[in-house]
This record gives C-alpha cells, structure tokens and sequence, in this order.
C-alpha cells in the first residue's frame, strides 16, 4: 500500500512489491496473479463470510433482514483494518482500471448473497433487489466511514445508509 500511495498504482512494480515484502517475485506470483490481486485477495473471504451469515439466518428473518445482518457482519470483520481501507480505497480512487474491477467485486458479491438468499427460498427477484440494495448501503455506509475524520464506525454507517433508504422509499 505504501509503494502505491507513493508512487501510484502503475508506476509501481511488482519487482518493487516484492523486494519491500523480503520475498522474490516468483514467490508474489505463487500468491498474486498480478499486482491487482494485493487490493483484491480478501474478497473470496468476504464472500464467504456473507454467504455464511446468509445461509445461517433465522427462517423468520425478511430478505432484508438478512442482508442487513450480513452486510453489517462484514463492516464489524472491517471496522478493525480501517487505516487499510482508507489506503486501499484512494489506490482504487485514483485508478479507473480498479474502480471497474472494484464494481465487479461488489456485483460478485451482490450475485452470491442473492444466491444465498434464493437458497433460503426467496423469490429470485426480491432476492436480487435485496442483495443489491445491501451491497448499495455497505459501499454507502464504506465511503462515509472513511472519510469520517474520527475514529468511525462502520457496521453503524452501513445501517444508517439502509435506514435512509428505508426513509426515501417511505417518502421521507
């Protein structure tokens, strides 16, 4: 993150990368397909966290309960790496090429957690809007928490950007 910050996402080398980690570069390639994947190589987890907090909700919770529940689980597993997010995230900002590949994530994401919730029995439609609507409020809640000159709280974030929305669509 530090060569990234300094130097800027194309300008920094993969050679660079690994000589700072102490490693050889055929050793980052045994963990990285490129120098992509350092940003990109917890969304697997992140996926399977949301999956996992989906597929393990009560049965009586609504669809947007449930995504509510597991977007706010992933921004409580965030919240601690807050100083990375922020790094991360202006690293993203100011590369457009990582900026697609970030929305990518998020509809990967937003894909599982409806596939989650479709395996709980919810119609693939509401299942769909569901996901995407708590994929919506977690980048919501994300931005402001970064940007937030104090300390931040994340999973408070996430739920005040679902209460707004929960606001608009009452025409509030």
């Amino acid at each position: 993150m530090e060569l990234y910050a300094d130097r800027g996402f194309d300008q920094t080398t993969v050679a660079e990368i690994a000589e700072r980690a102490g490693l050889a570069e055929r050793t980052f390639f045994r963990h990285f397909a490129d120098k992509r994947e350092v940003l990109f190589s917890g969304a697997a987890e992140l996926q399977d966290l949301l999956v996992t907090t989906v597929a393990e909700a009560p049965s009586s919770a609504t669809p947007i309960e449930v995504i509510t529940r597991a977007v706010v689980v992933a921004g409580e597993v965030l919240q601690v790496r807050r100083d990375f997010a922020r790094q991360r995230h202006a690293v993203i900002a100011a590369n457009p090429e990582l900026q697609e590949r970030e929305l990518i994530k998020l509809a990967t994401l937003a894909s599982a957690m409806a596939a989650a919730l479709r395996q709980r029995g919810v119609k693939e439609q509401s299942a769909a809007l569901a996901a995407e609507v708590g994929v919506a409020a977690f980048k919501i809640g994300f931005e402001r928490w970064i940007k937030d000159s104090d300390a931040g709280d994340l999973p408070r974030d996430i739920r005040e950007s679902l209460d707004e929305l929960r606001a608009v669509a009452n025409g509030q």
